[in-house]
């Protein structure tokens, strides 16, 4: 009898969890808060970073030495958000003048696209020029937790698509430190050390920490490393804060955020950053220039701007002017930020005469969301990140070298993600590794006319499980195949509709068979997923969270 009452015990307490866990998700997202406010609650102040110090004095044949190389990369932004393009977040209130600038003094790329619709998978590529079919590093890793709790928190919002979660592959996962790029890949820092550069990374890198993934086991002398998810604290009098209710990943990350930072090794204590990221990770920056102008050296300046949590400072709040709404403001002011670093780096290489033989670099590392719920910041494209539709994965790339390119070249050339490693190693005049296949090439030769003409490239992939995409001269095909649904095709011919209005997969099927064949064949020898994605949510094509779902909709199912 007494086995029977603690079964019946057993039974109802899991039954409470259950209800709990399910239906009481608020409850759990408090736990989550009061947690990481438990991690991040007495964490020291930044101490003074000991960046590597290079030579005193310049060399006498200095402009003759390899190029310095600065890659800034945005995280998630819009490719309407920036006015290069001739817009410009809030219909151009807010313009960035520091990125055009470094538009108008070099080369833009205007087919330029991501290794991918989230960011780790195009930080990889960025890193080691492979597709996921070579490395494997398919997904983006998510901090524990996430994927349960953001899948239930989509199946909460009324007559939205149903999203697909695996407590089982959520298993098979190992630790979100431990899911990152192997060691025995070869990255653009390793390569870049051939020729004696400096190398250092600042901000985000979301390719592992353990087992030899973190930035410095992977070729970078120095790491200043982004640990959490704020740019400041919730509740510093500097902050302006847009919490998205309508957003499930936003919940998540407001909840499990902190603010802290770590220099070099893993290991090394976290701390608290001195001020509001975006402008700390640009004085850090600039400490990198000046402490290594007399030699070469290779900076990736890797943002957390402009990805949520949404937090501005105060001053560019106000800076923007009354945009409506409060969360529109907010990210203009973001980006405002972001430009302002743009613009403080490219100073800093002019104050110290580095200028002529510096390549900048900036892209983002994948489209902007629509889970911000701002309609316009992929405009004039369809999509969000997440999709592969164009908004998902066309970005701004931009390069500046005065001693090799002339300013105002506009490109028109599809490149991606995967071009940028080779890009810089060949700019540094570096060995590409011989033990294994780069997949991309070398944009340098697409700055002349000659280069243009001789380009042998047709053709760019887009993996992610089972939503896989190819583009074959001007044809791209996306194909979606989730467990919760039937089957998608979507193909558009990009010169006549670069919009992606009129699906023609219906009109041409021997087109959907020629581009399909070329899936089959870039999968052939592909190597599996390092790790299993867990969930398959659905994404709007046309609307953003905060719209409300009609039935007729179009959207897609992205696994992770």
């Amino acid at each position: 009898m007494k086995v029977k009452r603690v079964g019946f015990l057993v039974g109802c307490i899991a039954f409470v969890l259950f209800g709990l866990w399910y239906f009481r998700l608020p409850l759990l997202l408090q736990l989550v808060t009061l947690q990481s406010a438990r991690e991040y609650r007495d964490l020291p102040a930044a101490p003074e970073l000991a960046w590597q110090q290079g030579p005193a004095e310049a060399n006498e044949r200095a402009f003759e030495r390899r190029p310095n190389i600065v890659l800034i990369v945005a995280d998630d932004l819009g490719f309407n958000d920036i006015s290069t393009f001739g817009g410009g977040i809030a219909n151009g209130a807010v313009p960035t003048p520091n990125i055009d600038r470094l538009a108008a003094e070099g080369a833009v790329f205007e087919q330029s696209y991501s290794g991918a619709s989230t960011c780790a998978p195009s930080r990889a590529m960025m890193m080691t020029g492979r597709y996921p079919t070579r490395t494997g590093y398919e997904f983006t890793p998510t901090p524990p937790g996430m994927a349960s709790i953001v899948s239930r928190l989509y199946n909460q919002i009324d007559s939205f698509p149903e999203a697909y979660y695996s407590q089982d592959l959520e298993d098979q996962q190992p630790d979100f430190h431990s899911k990152g790029l192997p060691t025995e890949e070869v990255t653009v820092a390793e390569v870049l050390k051939q020729q004696d550069y400096y190398t250092a990374h600042i901000g985000k890198w979301h390719l592992g920490r353990t087992n030899g993934m973190d930035p410095n086991s992977q070729g970078f002398d120095d790491s200043l490393l982004m640990q959490s998810f704020l740019f400041l604290p919730q509740d510093d009098p500097l902050v302006v804060n847009a919490k998205l209710d309508f957003d499930p990943i936003d919940r998540f990350l407001w909840a499990k955020s902190g603010f802290s930072g770590s220099f070099n090794t893993v290991n090394e204590q976290r701390f608290k950053p001195k001020g509001y990221l975006t402008d700390y990770w640009t004085d850090e920056a600039i400490r990198v220039i000046e402490a290594n102008q007399n030699r070469p050296f290779f900076l990736y300046l890797a943002h957390w701007g402009v990805h949520t949590p949404l937090q501005a400072t105060k001053e560019d709040y106000e800076a923007v002017g009354d945009l409506q709404p409060h969360r529109l403001r907010v990210y203009a002011a973001m980006i405002r930020a972001l430009d302002r670093s743009v613009g403080r780096v490219l100073d800093a290489l002019d104050q110290r005469g580095l200028s002529e033989n510096t390549l900048v670099i900036f892209t983002s590392d994948n489209g902007g969301p629509g889970y911000i719920g701002l309609s316009d910041i992929n405009k004039p494209f369809r999509g969000w990140k997440i999709t592969q539709f164009e908004g998902g994965i066309r970005v701004p790339l931009l390069l500046r070298w005065p001693r090799a390119i002339e300013p105002g070249v506009r490109i028109n050339t599809p490149v991606a993600h995967i071009d940028m490693m080779p890009t810089i190693s060949a700019a540094a005049q570096a060995s590409l590794p011989g033990d294994r296949v780069v997949d991309g090439m070398s944009v340098l030769p697409l700055l002349t006319q000659a280069g243009r003409e001789n380009w042998s490239r047709d053709t760019l992939f887009w993996q992610n499980g089972q939503y896989q995409v190819v583009r074959h001269g001007d044809w791209k095909l996306q194909v979606n195949s989730p467990k919760l649904t039937e089957p998608k095709q979507w193909l558009y011919h990009l010169a006549e509709d670069p919009y992606e209005i009129n699906n023609l997969a219906a009109r041409y099927p021997d087109k959907v068979r020629e581009l399909s064949k070329l899936l089959l064949e870039h999968n052939e020898d592909r190597m599996p997923p390092l790790y299993p994605a867990t969930t398959e949510l659905p994404v709007l094509i046309d609307k953003t969270m905060a719209d409300t779902y009609e039935e007729g909709d179009e959207y897609v199912y992205t696994p992770n």
